[in-house]
């Protein structure tokens, strides 16, 4: 699996990365990315996360809600096998990772400003918490 392959834009809108606001004040997430291994790299536009509020990253197409953002590519993201989804703010200030498969399956190490969840594929499994 994963985005390398003659199929890998078959359903790219059932991956998805979660991002949890722990902290009770919202955030404006406006110029803050979320990139993987490969540089791939996803900016938001003006979002606010409120506090206590989770939000899907959609890698897929698809339209945009208070719950859910798309980016609007025809290609996986996310590697099912090993790669690390990195949150940086508007400055590029490193907020926090997600590591999962190979040898580096972790929990977020950094605990900084918002919280947010791994990557999912159909229902995924990897999730992590990193809390304000």
């Amino acid at each position: 699996m994963g985005r390398r392959g003659p199929y890998a834009f078959v359903n790219a809108a059932v991956e998805w990365v979660e991002l949890t606001n722990t902290a009770r004040r919202s955030v404006n997430l406006a110029g803050w990315t979320l990139t993987d291994e490969d540089g791939h790299t996803y900016t938001f536009d003006y979002y606010r996360l409120e506090g206590r509020a989770t939000l899907r990253v959609h890698t897929g197409k698809g339209r945009d809600t208070r719950s859910d953002l798309y980016q609007d590519r025809r290609h996986y993201v996310w590697d099912n096998h090993s790669d690390t989804a990195t949150l940086r703010n508007d400055r590029g200030r490193f907020i926090d990772d997600e590591s999962w498969g190979g040898d580096h399956h972790r929990r977020g190490g950094h605990h900084r400003d918002e919280s947010w969840g791994g990557h999912h594929r159909n229902g995924g499994h990897h999730h992590g918490d990193f809390r304000r």
